[in-house]
């Protein structure tokens, strides 16, 4: 049977109206067009579905009983499209980001206060975890999209380029660097060095020691989170490395900051999708949402 939506809504029109003229006014068509419809129903169907006399107009038997059936059915799909327009609107929505715990207590969330001034309907989710695991999260479905640094490839993510920082060395006030403006890799060496564990510090052992002919970088301490290397630093154990975008943390732990150099190393970060999924009207807004807001302000170091 080939129904169409029109004939439906004016089939239930008139049963709710009992009369051609209050439908076709209520759907905003002529007489003759909605009379229309009608017969195209019931040649369809094969039933009449209206008992028709000079005066008045009722539903057939069939017709009273399958309105109840036909109307819930418009019913719900009327609730899909609006869910379908909120959606698209904005006017709601629900949007899951992994990102590593360091950038999840830092840059997100100063994104997310921002992005909900302008789109407050759509609630942002953030998963903070360990870095090596947002890939993972956004392979499983887990989240929309994630946020972090170069992991190693997988052809069933897709990663795109957010943004790209340099590292700088971090150190309490007072402290032997603090006089200088820029601090040397072998200037860090002369003091005990705080790591993070795992591709964060075997990455930058590869970068440094390229780039000093093969002198290797040696941390006195790895710990798994950077919250912890500042607690560390600001209680006089050492020194640590980190990326400009922690600048509202170093600030918020008293530290100070001077960019490393020779060499200068900078780390790339990206919005890791999976591939072939498509992203939902807010995630795609919160997405093109974050790439403004880097670009923006994107010396986080200032």
């Amino acid at each position: 049977m080939n129904i169409t939506l029109k004939q439906l809504r004016a089939f239930v029109a008139v049963a709710r109206s009992g009369s051609f003229t209050l439908a076709a006014e209520s759907l905003f068509v002529t007489q003759s067009a909605l009379s229309g419809l009608i017969k195209e129903l019931e040649q369809v169907i094969g039933l009449r579905l209206f008992d028709r006399s000079t005066r008045r107009i009722q539903l057939s038997e069939v017709g009273r009983s399958i309105y109840p059936l036909i109307d819930k059915i418009l019913d719900d799909l009327d609730g899909v499209l609006d869910e379908v327009s909120n959606l698209k609107a904005l006017r709601k929505g629900l949007v899951r980001v992994a990102t590593p715990q360091l950038m999840a207590s830092t840059l997100l969330p100063e994104v997310i206060a921002a992005f909900g001034e302008v789109h407050p309907a759509v609630e942002i989710r953030l998963v903070d975890c360990a870095v090596e695991s947002v890939v993972s999260r956004v392979f499983s479905g887990e989240v929309d999209f994630g946020v972090g640094p170069e992991r190693d490839s997988n052809s069933e993510i897709e990663s795109a380029t957010l943004f790209e920082l340099p590292f700088v060395a971090v150190f309490p006030p007072g402290h032997a660097l603090a006089t200088r403006r820029e601090v040397s890799w072998a200037d860090l060496a002369e003091f005990p060095l705080i790591t993070l564990q795992g591709q964060f510090t075997e990455r930058l052992a590869v970068d440094v020691g390229s780039a000093q002919r093969g002198r290797a970088l040696e941390p006195h301490t790895s710990v798994a989170f950077m919250s912890t290397a500042l607690s560390m630093v600001n209680a006089g154990l050492g020194v640590t490395v980190c990326i400009t975008y922690a600048a509202s943390l170093i600030r918020l732990y008293r530290l100070e900051m001077r960019p490393l150099v020779e060499p200068q190393v900078t780390r790339r970060f990206y919005v890791f999708t999976r591939n072939n999924r498509s992203l939902s009207p807010a995630a795609q807004r919160f997405r093109d949402f974050l790439s403004g807001y880097i670009e923006a302000h994107g010396d986080f170091a200032a």
